[in-house]
């Protein structure tokens, strides 16, 4: 019987241990898509306690805590902090089979150099250990991110937002790791909701410096911010789809009627919000292309479905779950547009059902070529999929279907500066699956090309696709 958890924990095989250990192991991490806070970093952030750092904002764990009958007020309601993480203490042993019970000892154990599995007879014993070192000087966000030899972090940003953290950071010649701006404009199109989106324009105006009155304002201001991120070291995009809106182009008049509907407050039908966002988007993508960035699309996510909850909490607290539209015709159609008008920029697809991984995996074929290799990328295993079946069937079905080898790998999605095991746990993943490849005689048992492979998945792949160079 094996321990759990052990050195070659997920490495099932010679290979699989060899390939792991002397490649994958010692290799840096770009974390290319995350949403931990900028300004926690210019600042060195020092977490109050292990509760704080690890527990707050985490939707993930607050979804167990829930199901395992634990009272809101433990999870997102005034209890103290130790309160809380006693409740969670006491989900631990619950989440057997759950991902969050690898990732957490993962995490004590990388983070903490804590091996004992948490429970509730130990959990005040781990709280203060941990408090303990959160409290030193290399327990501060930097340290945690120096810990794990991160050289590029790519954070989630509001095109509205000053960047002043990023500026700081940058100017910080004691930090090396390069932390840089991703361009987030969903709000530019969310017109489902107009006080909020006149408020959106609103600030748009303030730091865009230009009137928004017409639809044109809103592209011209959009670009104007666009070229703010660019020297200010962004060079990709992230936009947070449910679907492709499968719309037909929309001419100036509606798209002028539609902006001018949501600035005056007033409601704008379904069909109208789709037809805006259809021709919004294909402005933002013409624009990476025209300053070569990476365009990411996260699709699938069926946002805030307990209505109770969302009046309570807000956004982002465990209440958005898998969505299940169409995505073959109208992403390949987006990707198309793009493609016949010669301005498709770099593309990374995400999926959150699981069903659409050969889907995407066929479409990204289509509209690969030219100098650059993996110009159109299906995105690792995300949100729910990022766990061990989630992450090796999405890797099976780039296998299969496109080319592995130049797949740019993991990345945390995380608001949490604990979370970068994940990276190890996808490498772990990685080697086993070429490492079974190699045993059972599918692929040859070269070394050399399968750890090279290896390390240009983790890392290498990733750095050249963007055009970063580790400083």
């Amino acid at each position: 019987m094996r321990a759990f958890m052990d050195r070659d924990f997920f490495l099932t095989g010679e290979t699989a241990r060899r390939l792991y250990h002397e490649y994958a192991s010692s290799m840096p991490i770009c974390d290319y898509h995350c949403h931990v806070p900028p300004a926690q970093i210019a600042q060195n952030t020092q977490f109050a306690n292990l509760t704080h750092v690890w527990l707050g904002g985490d939707h993930y764990k607050w979804r167990a805590m829930r199901t395992a009958g634990i009272d809101e007020r433990y999870i997102t309601g005034d209890a103290d902090d130790w309160e809380k993480f006693q409740a969670w203490a006491r989900t631990v042993p619950q989440t057997i089979g759950n991902p969050l019970y690898h990732w957490t000892h993962m995490e004590l154990q990388r983070v903490f150099g804590i091996d004992t599995l948490l429970n509730p007879e130990n959990a005040r014993e781990i709280y203060d250990q941990c408090n303990e070192l959160l409290a030193t000087e290399s327990f501060r966000v930097r340290g945690l991110i120096n810990r794990f030899h991160v050289t590029v972090l790519c954070t989630t940003d509001d095109p509205t937002d000053s960047l002043a953290s990023h500026r700081e950071i940058a100017e910080d010649d004691s930090f090396p790791v390069q932390v840089l701006p991703t361009w987030r404009p969903d709000k530019a199109h969310a017109l489902e909701h107009p006080e909020a989106y006149g408020n959106w324009i609103s600030r748009l105006e303030e730091v865009s410096g230009l009137s928004v009155t017409r639809y044109e304002h809103l592209i011209e201001a959009l670009h104007t911010r666009h070229t703010f991120f660019h020297t200010n070291g962004c060079r990709l995009s992230d936009h947070g789809l449910t679907s492709i809106p499968a719309q037909a182009p929309a001419s100036s008049e509606d798209l002028s009627r539609i902006f001018d509907l949501a600035l005056r407050g007033r409601p704008v039908s379904d069909a109208d919000v789709l037809a805006f966002r259809a021709a919004v988007l294909m402005e933002l993508a013409r624009m990476d292309y025209d300053r070569g960035w990476t365009m990411q699309l996260h699709l699938g996510a069926l946002r805030n479905v307990n209505t109770r909850m969302f009046r309570s909490l807000g956004a982002d607290t465990g209440f958005d779950v898998i969505g299940d539209w169409p995505v073959a015709e109208p992403l390949a159609r987006f990707l198309d547009s793009l493609s016949t008008e010669e301005c498709l920029p770099k593309t990374i697809v995400y999926v959150l059902n699981p069903k659409d991984n050969e889907v995407v995996a066929s479409i990204i074929g289509a509209f690969q070529g030219g100098d650059i290799p993996g110009r159109i990328q299906f995105g690792s295993g995300w949100w729910f999929n990022d766990q061990k079946d989630g992450m090796m069937r999405q890797m099976t079905a780039l296998s299969s279907m496109g080319l592995l080898s130049r797949f740019i790998g993991m990345l945390t999605d995380s608001r949490s500066f604990l979370s970068y095991p994940r990276h190890e746990y996808f490498r772990r993943l990685l080697c086993s699956i070429i490492g079974e490849w190699a045993d059972s005689g599918e692929v040859p048992c070269d070394m050399q090309l399968l750890g090279e492979t290896v390390q240009n998945i983790a890392y290498r792949n990733v750095m050249n696709y963007l055009g970063i160079s580790a400083e």
